[in-house]
């Protein structure tokens, strides 16, 4: 099938990350077809990223240069993920955009495979790539979601990432969410939607909130053919207990996006007692009462999100 949408913009926030942003940026070079922009927002203090980013482009084959423009913002000032890729957005000019984190390493028919669903699915808004290397967590950890997690708070992205072999060939597959690291949309779709610029640093649930805010009509799918490996490097990268993140994060979504009727409320609540029994088991094994105080910290993060809004 020819590829008829050409025009790409990638939007790529980093910070602290050289090393993962060089390889991101080699296999992005590598890719069989070639985005029309590459919009770098760099965080860091340090300008080693972009020496390097741009010696890159400098150095590569004239059709890269030719077909891809390199735009390399650097801005200490701002105060997360959510502000670059608002920050990127105001400059992206593709007719499809692309937003990819900074230690993902894509396979050369990547952007290709992408536009293969958008040409032929013309009422799907966005489309994600599968992540190739999330391998299923303990079955103690399956079973807790499977007990626990229903409705809204179940991710459903993550059981098809954990089966990426097997989907290899796969149709596009209907999802309510899609990930910050590799999602995609048409422009028309997202062009006045932004990410909430009150959750900093690297924060949880970001693209679930991303998400909600489109039109209740917007089709998502993932796309098993385009594939990615997501290194998650630990640079930058919080390092508070992380049942306070995992509360912090379905709280906010909850109380933003999904407190609408007595259903949901249920799946809250019903969550609440499993992150309770998190707690509790953690902390008899601990002899510490550092469980519960990050899951109480986690609902009290999330409301402060809320409030500065």
């Amino acid at each position: 099938m020819p590829i008829k949408t050409t025009t790409v913009s990638v939007m790529i926030p980093t910070k602290d990350r050289v090393t993962d942003l060089v390889i991101t940026v080699q296999t992005l070079l590598r890719q069989s077809v070639l985005p029309e922009e590459l919009i770098i927002v760099d965080q860091s203090r340090d300008p080693e990223g972009r020496a390097q980013i741009e010696r890159l482009y400098a150095e590569a084959d004239d059709r890269i240069r030719q077909t891809l423009k390199l735009i390399y913002i650097s801005d200490v000032g701002l105060p997360g993920s959510a502000t670059a890729r608002n920050r990127a957005m105001e400059m992206a000019q593709g007719a499809v955009w692309l937003f990819l984190d900074d230690d993902v390493q894509l396979e050369p028919n990547f952007i290709e495979e992408l536009l293969a669903v958008f040409n032929r699915y013309r009422k799907v808004s966005g489309v994600s790539g599968i992540i190739t290397n999330y391998r299923p967590p303990a079955w103690t950890s399956r079973a807790w979601t499977t007990f626990f997690a229903h409705g809204p708070f179940f991710d459903e992205r993550q059981p098809i990432y954990w089966d990426a072999n097997r989907l290899r060939e796969s149709e596009p597959i209907p999802v309510r969410k899609l990930g910050s690291g590799l999602m995609s949309f048409r422009a028309e779709a997202i062009r006045n939607v932004r990410f909430d610029e009150n959750l900093r640093g690297v924060p949880g649930g970001e693209d679930v909130d991303f998400c909600m805010r489109l039109k209740r009509c917007s089709i998502m799918v993932i796309a098993p053919r385009a594939r990615l490996v997501h290194k998650q490097s630990p640079s930058a990268r919080e390092k508070t207990f992380y049942l306070r993140k995992l509360v912090r994060t379905a709280c906010y979504l909850y109380w933003r996006n999904w407190d609408t009727d007595l259903k949901n409320r249920f799946f809250f609540i019903w969550l609440l007692a499993g992150y309770v029994l998190l707690a509790t088991v953690s902390g008899l094994k601990r002899h510490s009462w550092e469980p519960w105080q990050s899951l109480l910290q986690g609902m009290r993060d999330a409301r402060a999100q809320l409030n500065s809004n």
